[in-house]
């Protein structure tokens, strides 16, 4: 093939290809307003975002180091459909609006990475202890006979008032916990059918005021289990076993989104009925793409919009593009700062610690 061929091909194929990427991610920029249970695709097609993004933003620079500039316009719009997921992962909140009344840490810590010596939860404790947080929101806590439950408890000593569920209504189920120095009371274990999820909810007695708590793990997205299933099928050779591994793989992902959907829509429920300002935290499983997302952030206000600053990722694969943890408040409290530390390589942990960073957010009442 020529090279004026060659530039025939390109001028008639990368403009119809740009479309239909633009096109996919604006429909994409819809995803989050449809339940789940009613459209499984979309829900499916808001995992896909970030790379739709990304993929915009490289069509966009090649159009414009070609001789046809206005075509860089069209992944513009497309960008420009998914504003409401940009800043929800990139802001320029550069002023610290006053002294922090309060500071909050949300963490998966992955069964503490199952160590046995507690090297890096004690890293872990005196890390957040310098930081002064108040309020730790742990999911996936759970101890072990190598790291029990007590050497936990001693290792978080600073936070003296511990919220921890009985060990009959968690059987079977992926154990979360708060620990603070303000006292907690009314305690709830929130279950969810069909999972090994869960979240829970206590009020946290502040000197002036009273906060409802929400600890939230909800539904995973099990995406490297079934990519891993995936990709198995797809080595086979076999064309009806490709067929299957693809159906079973999105199957798979649109079974946990309805889980986490419906989860969702419980927890919204009891923030709408708390008699108190509410913190929501916790590893949602969610982009803010999703119909999750959608719902929390039309309660209570994202943490990262109303006081982070730069991109914000919390998840520690997938090249640090993806945020699934966060911190959501009432609009009665205002955000002095929110980041995502990589505390793992702050604090000299070990490296399998766990695939999350935590969230961390300072937060006061409105004047």
């Amino acid at each position: 093939m020529s090279t004026s061929e060659l530039k025939s091909l390109y001028r008639g194929i990368f403009p119809l290809l740009s479309i239909g990427l633009a096109a996919i991610t604006i429909v994409a920029a819809f995803s989050g307003y449809f339940h789940p249970q009613n459209a499984p695709l979309m829900s499916t097609l808001g995992l896909a975002v970030p790379a739709l993004l990304l993929a915009n933003a490289i069509t966009g620079i090649c159009w414009l180091f070609g001789s046809r500039k206005r075509w860089a316009l069209l992944p513009l719009v497309a960008l420009l459909f998914n504003s409401n997921y940009l800043l929800s992962v990139f802001q320029l909140n550069l002023f610290t609006p006053g002294q922090p009344q309060l500071k909050i840490a949300s963490y998966n810590i992955q069964h503490f990475g199952s160590e046995i010596t507690g090297y890096s939860a004690k890293r872990l404790a005196a890390y957040l202890e310098q930081e002064q947080v108040d309020i730790l929101c742990f999911q996936e806590f759970s101890a072990s006979r190598y790291y029990p439950i007590d050497s936990i408890r001693r290792v978080f000593a600073h936070w003296q008032h511990v919220m921890l569920p009985a060990q009959d209504s968690i059987r079977g189920v992926l154990p979360i916990a708060v620990f603070s120095r303000y006292p907690l009371i009314n305690g709830r274990f929130i279950g969810f059918n069909e999972s090994a999820n869960c979240s829970m909810l206590c009020d946290i007695v502040l000197p002036d005021d009273t906060l409802r708590l929400f600890n939230n793990h909800l539904q995973t997205t099990s995406v490297n289990q079934s990519r891993r299933r995936l990709e198995r099928g797809l080595s086979t050779g076999d064309r009806r076993r490709e067929v299957q591994a693809v159906q079973s793989f999105t199957g798979a992902l649109q079974s946990n989104d309805m889980k986490r959907a419906a989860q969702t829509d419980s927890i919204v429920k009891l923030i709408q009925a708390s008699p108190y300002p509410v913190l929501a935290c916790g590893d949602f499983n969610s982009l803010p793409s999703s119909y999750t997302y959608r719902q929390m952030h039309k309660v209570l206000e994202d943490g990262f919009r109303t006081a982070g600053c730069g991109y914000m990722s919390t998840f520690r694969y997938y090249k640090g593009m993806l945020r699934i943890d966060y911190i959501f408040h009432s609009p009665t409290l205002k955000g002095c700062d929110y980041e995502s530390p990589d505390v793992i390589e702050i604090a000299g942990m070990a490296k399998d610690f766990s695939d999350h960073n935590p969230v961390i957010m300072s937060l006061k009442y409105k004047e």
